[in-house]
C-alpha cells in the first residue's frame, strides 16, 4: 500500500527461514528441472510452456557448440525438433525479440511490459548513436522510411563502410547503428534471423499481432511490476539484485515493485541459510525433496547467467573464457556445467566439429569431491544424446582436465551416437 506521497508501506510479513539445500531444489524447480524430460516427441506446446516459465531466452551469436537460445529446451525437454523452436519465433509468432536480459527470445505477453524501455531509448543512446544524429542528420529517418516503402531489411542490405576498429566487437557501419537504435526504440522489431544469424528489420505492425500492439501501454511502475513478477516465478526464491538482473531492472523501481509484491502476498520474504542476503520467495513455487536432472548448461542459460547467484546456490565458481586469451584459459573456450540431481559437478569445453561430424569434448573438468566414475557415466550419456540432436556421428574426448580420462573411459576413443 502507498500514500498520496508514493511512499510503500509494507505490511508486516514473516520471514521464512529456509535451507539452503529446499532453495536450491526451488530454484531449480522454478526453472524447469523438476519434472523429468518427456518420454515421447517434444511438441510445440511443450516448447510454449517451457519459454512461458523462462520468460527470457537468451540470445547468443557464438556458434561453436549451437546457437545458445536452442539449449536451454535441450537441457531440460532433452532432444526436440530445433524447427519448432524457430517457428515460434517465426510463423507462428509466440515469441519476439528484444533487449531485456541481453538480446532475447520473449513470450508476446511482454511486450507492453517493455515499452517504457523503448520510449526511454533517449536516456541511453550509445555513442555511436550520439555521433550518427550529429555527423549525418536525418539518416536514421531515411532507414526507417526505407523499410516502410520497400519492406524487411538487413544490416548487410546497406552499402555502408565498417569502421575500421580494432579492440572492439560492435564496430558497427552507420545502417547497422541506425537500424539496432530503431529496434532499441520498438520503432523496428525482428521479423527473423538469416542462416547467418543475421536480424532482419521490420516494422511491428507487419510482425506483431495486432492483438498485441492494441494493449494499451502500461503505466512504467506497473510494467517493472509486472516484469519482477515474472523474473520472482522463473526464479522461485531470490535477492534483490537476481530479481533485477532477470530484465536488468534499476534498483529504485525494482525496489518498489518488490515491496508491492510483499504487500500483495505474491512475494514472501525468506532467509536462506547461507546466502547473506534478503531472499524474496514465490508462495506459489514447487518445493521438490528431491531433483533428477542432468543437464549440459549453455553459458547464458537463464540457471546460470547470473554468476554471483550461480555460487551462491551451488558453490560453483563460473567464468566465461570467450574473451580471454586462450593461454590464459582455466577450462576452455565455451564450457558448459553439468548438473547432475540438484548440483552442479563438473564442465566440459564443447565444440561441433560439423565437417567431422563429431562432438568433441575439449576438456572436462569434476568439483571436488564427486564419484567421478558416477559422473563421467552420466556426462557421457548426455553428451551422447546432445550429438544424436545436433545430428552429429560420434563424441570424442580430445583435451585435458580431471574429469577427460574418466570420460574416455566410458567412451572410448570415440563414441557412435546411435
Amino acid at each position: 500500500m502507498s500514500d498520496p506521497g508514493g511512499r510503500i508501506h509494507r505490511v508486516s510479513t514473516r520471514v521464512e527461514r529456509l535451507p539452503a539445500a529446499l532453495a536450491r531444489r526451488i530454484a531449480l524447480a522454478a526453472q524447469g528441472f523438476a519434472e523429468p524430460p518427456p518420454t515421447g516427441v517434444v511438441d510445440i506446446r511443450q516448447l510454449r510452456r517451457l519459454t512461458a516459465r523462462l520468460g527470457v531466452v537468451q540470445i547468443d551469436s557464438v556458434n561453436v557448440l549451437s546457437r545458445s537460445h536452442y539449449l536451454p529446451a535441450f537441457s531440460r525437454l532433452g532432444p526436440y525438433p530445433r524447427g519448432e523452436l524457430d517457428a515460434l519465433t517465426g510463423r507462428r509468432r509466440a515469441l519476439f525479440e528484444y533487449w531485456a536480459h541481453e538480446a532475447s527470445f520473449l513470450p508476446l505477453r511482454l511486450h507492453p511490459h517493455l515499452r517504457w524501455r523503448m520510449a526511454a531509448a533517449e536516456e541511453h543512446a550509445w555513442g555511436s548513436m550520439v555521433r550518427l544524429q550529429r555527423e549525418r542528420p536525418g539518416y536514421v529517418a531515411e532507414v526507417l522510411d526505407r523499410i516502410r516503402a520497400e519492406g524487411p531489411l538487413k544490416a548487410s542490405d546497406l552499402l555502408e563502410t565498417r569502421p575500421e576498429r580494432s579492440g572492439t566487437m560492435w564496430n558497427w557501419h552507420a545502417g547497422k547503428v541506425a537500424l539496432e537504435w530503431l529496434f532499441y526504440c520498438g520503432a523496428l522489431t525482428a521479423r527473423e534471423r538469416t542462416a547467418g544469424f543475421e536480424r532482419v528489420y521490420d516494422l511491428p505492425d507487419r510482425v506483431l499481432p495486432a492483438e498485441i500492439l492494441a494493449i494499451p501501454t502500461p503505466d512504467p511502475a506497473d510494467a517493472v511490476r509486472e516484469l519482477v513478477r515474472t523474473a520472482a516465478r522463473a526464479l522461485g526464491v531470490a535477492t534483490e539484485r537476481d530479481l533485477r538482473d532477470y530484465f536488468r531492472l534499476k534498483p529504485a523501481p525494482a525496489r518498489k515493485a518488490i515491496a508491492e509484491l510483499v504487500e500483495s502476498g505474491e512475494l514472501r520474504p525468506a532467509e536462506v541459510d547461507g546466502w547473506g542476503a534478503p531472499a524474496w520467495l514465490d508462495p506459489e513455487g514447487r518445493r521438490p525433496r528431491w531433483i533428477r536432472a542432468r543437464a549440459l548448461l549453455s553459458p547464458f542459460d537463464s540457471l546460470v547467467w547470473e554468476r554471483p547467484r550461480v555460487e551462491r546456490i551451488f558453490g560453483f565458481r563460473y567464468r566465461l573464457e570467450i574473451y580471454t586469451p586462450a593461454a590464459k584459459r582455466v577450462h576452455g573456450y565455451y564450457v558448459l556445467p553439468f548438473l547432475l540431481g540438484d548440483r552442479l559437478v563438473g564442465r566440459a569445453d564443447l565444440k561441433a566439429d560439423r565437417q567431422a561430424g563429431v562432438l568433441r569434448v575439449q576438456s572436462a573438468f569434476a568439483e571436488d569431491g564427486v564419484d567421478r566414475s558416477l559422473v563421467a557415466a552420466e556426462l557421457a550419456e548426455e553428451l551422447v544424446l546432445m550429438a544424436g540432436w545436433m545430428e552429429l556421428d560420434a563424441v570424442a574426448v580430445t583435451g585435458p582436465g580431471d574429469l577427460a580420462r574418466d570420460l574416455q573411459a566410458v567412451l572410448g576413443p570415440a563414441a557412435a551416437v546411435g
